[in-house]
């Protein structure tokens, strides 16, 4: 994930003004930083999932993968 995937994660959840300098900011309500969370978590465990399954050291790491994708679940 980069800058990039975040800013479009902020733009999906919170409301989007420029500044007096041109510059874009996000506000978000409790609800809104809360989604913008779960989003960002989300994002990273599909990228530990994806160094799990394509891990180059031998041996099965499906069981790794499908305890990350578990913790999504709670």
């Amino acid at each position: 994930m980069n800058r990039d995937d975040i800013i479009r994660m902020a733009r999906e959840v919170g409301d989007v003004e420029t500044d007096s300098r041109g510059r874009e900011t996000f506000n978000f309500d409790c609800y809104g930083l809360e989604h913008f969370a779960n989003l960002v978590a989300a994002a990273e465990r599909e990228a530990c999932i994806k160094v799990c399954l394509e891990q180059k050291y031998g041996g099965d790491w499906s069981d790794c993968a499908d305890a990350i994708r578990a913790r999504g679940e709670k």
